[in-house]
């Protein structure tokens, strides 16, 4: 099993926090536009996690 390079933790650490920043925006915010950004940046984050996960060799 090969090491994971450290922009997948990072990443991992975006997914989080805006998705729970997402969560937390819809549920006890009315900041629309906001809760819309942390959305998008976690979507970007996620498909870049996904491309690192599988361009990573070993994997």
């Amino acid at each position: 099993m090969s090491e994971l390079p450290g922009a997948w933790y990072a990443l991992l650490g975006l997914v989080a926090i805006f998705g729970a920043a997402t969560w937390f925006l819809d549920k006890f915010s009315t900041k629309d536009n906001l809760k819309i950004i942390t959305a998008i940046c976690g979507t970007i984050s996620m498909i870049s996690l996904l491309y690192v996960t599988y361009t990573t060799e070993g994997i």
